[in-house]
């Protein structure tokens, strides 16, 4: 096999496991009523604790109308709520409901079982070798997407 086709292969496996992986996700999600943008506002809200909406769009990288759809479907379904700030009555707080907290450390909880499934019988050389692959891969990516971006 040519260095061309060695590389083709290795790019089919990235893309396949995007596509397992999304694929998996979106099921997964799907099964307790989210959406990926929802999860991560949920995602957001488990590591940093009640935010206003700024910070999450901040956190998330989209606009403020965004997150304003997002927590509204998420209030709707009961996994947050939207408070008055405490001490900026223009802001509002977006909270997780008991709901919501349940549901984060499910997520969190599958998500290091996973993470276990994985890689815990991977030799540590191996596994080294894969995450280092792995970064600069994705470094090369970032750049791409970035310069494509302008």
């Amino acid at each position: 096999m040519t260095a061309r086709r060695d590389h083709e292969a290795a790019f089919d496996r990235v893309i396949e496991l995007a596509l397992v992986l999304n694929e998996d996700m979106s099921h997964g999600l799907g099964a307790l009523g989210l959406t990926r943008s929802r999860t991560e506002v949920l995602w957001v809200l488990h590591h940093r604790g009640p935010s206003t909406q700024r910070i999450l769009a901040d956190a998330m990288g989209v606009s403020a109308r965004n997150v304003t759809g997002l927590v509204d479907a998420l209030v709707a379904t009961g996994f947050v709520t939207r408070e008055p700030h405490p001490t900026d009555r223009r802001a509002a707080l977006v909270t997780l409901t008991e709901h919501g907290e349940r549901t984060t450390a499910v997520l969190a909880r599958d998500y290091a079982e996973l993470a276990r499934a994985l890689f815990a019988d991977m030799p540590a050389e191996r596994f080294e070798c894969f995450v280092a692959g792995l970064e600069r891969v994705l470094a090369e990516l970032r750049e791409r997407v970035a310069a494509a971006r302008g």
